[in-house]
């Protein structure tokens, strides 16, 4: 017999997907993350969770362990159960269910984020390689990809559902759904249209993906379904590596690079948050501690001016 609180975790993962249109991985998330909770809590009716419960949480959460390394939960994945957590309350005082309010829970404090971006040298051989490919159709498909990628900073989930009726050569432009069924406008460099062109022209199937799998072991027949995240994200990492290139290279690299290229190009940070579709700014701003070419500027004109020649 399912307790209270279970049902109403459910509700919440209802509410989540009818109401909020979240997504089914944001929903399996929340739903693992409250289900650790409860368990770990013996299913406390909600006005029993207090601010010395969700204490002795998170020391079980800081103190827990994952993987075969026996690694500790990173901050970042202590905070993700938190902040379940906190949206779970939040639906609650919604419905005047009486518990904790949710205001109640601080996220831990985490580290900055180290970027990854791929440097001008490293993006040119990256971009070079679908061309030593001898599989046309194939080739003319990664290169459209990584063009895509880095002239859109598109998510590799975003890449991955795309559909041709959703670009328009004609126009430099587009429209994309992205985190939270957020629609963005997206922009087309010269050499991402070219690149697409050069790939749809090929296209024989009917598919209404924009990048499907192009089998010869099939005889030449395309998959009905685009090519998933995991794919598009292998084929990055084999060119990577055909590039030479030591660093670990996935879709999201390109997406730092992207940001990364706009910044130092002098666009501001809230431009490249609309670009990214980032919800908040202060995801946008791990990217500023290594583009700030103010700051470079500064150190060069004033550094060092009272030394001696």
């Amino acid at each position: 017999m399912p307790t209270l609180l279970e049902k109403l975790i459910v509700d919440f993962l209802e509410y989540l997907e009818v109401e909020r249109g979240r997504s089914e991985k944001t929903i399996r998330n929340y739903h693992f993350y409250l289900r650790r909770f409860a368990r770990w809590a013996k299913q406390p009716a909600p006005q029993d969770i207090s601010d010395e419960l969700i204490h002795r949480y998170r020391l079980w959460l800081n103190r827990s362990v994952e993987g075969r390394d026996g690694e500790s939960l990173k901050r970042s994945t202590q905070n993700y159960h938190l902040i379940a957590l906190r949206a779970f309350l939040k639906f609650l005082a919604r419905k005047d269910i009486r518990s904790l309010a949710s205001e109640k829970i601080e996220l831990a404090k985490q580290e900055q984020r180290q970027v990854e971006f791929l440097e001008v040298d490293e993006l040119d051989r990256l971009l070079l390689q679908p061309k030593k490919r001898k599989e046309g159709l194939i080739a003319l498909r990664d290169q459209a990809i990584l063009e895509l990628l880095f002239s859109t900073g598109l998510r590799v989930s975003e890449l991955s559902k795309l559909k041709i009726d959703q670009i328009n050569l004609k126009r430099d432009e587009f429209t994309v759904r992205g985190k939270g069924s957020k629609l963005r406008v997206v922009f087309l460099s010269s050499t991402a249209k070219e690149a697409l062109r050069a790939y749809l022209s090929k296209r024989r199937d009917s598919s209404t993906y924009l990048f499907v799998g192009h089998d010869r072991a099939k005889g030449g027949r395309q998959t009905v379904e685009g090519l998933t995240p995991r794919s598009i994200q292998r084929l990055v990492e084999s060119y990577a590596k055909m590039a030479g290139i030591t660093k670990h290279i996935t879709p999201h690299t390109l997406r730092h690079t992207f940001a990364t290229d706009l910044l130092l190009g002098g666009a501001d940070i809230r431009s490249v948050q609309s670009l990214l579709g980032h919800a908040s700014i202060t995801t946008t701003q791990i990217y500023t501690h290594i583009t700030n070419a103010q700051m470079k500027t500064v150190y060069q004109t004033f550094h060092g001016k009272q030394r001696k020649e």
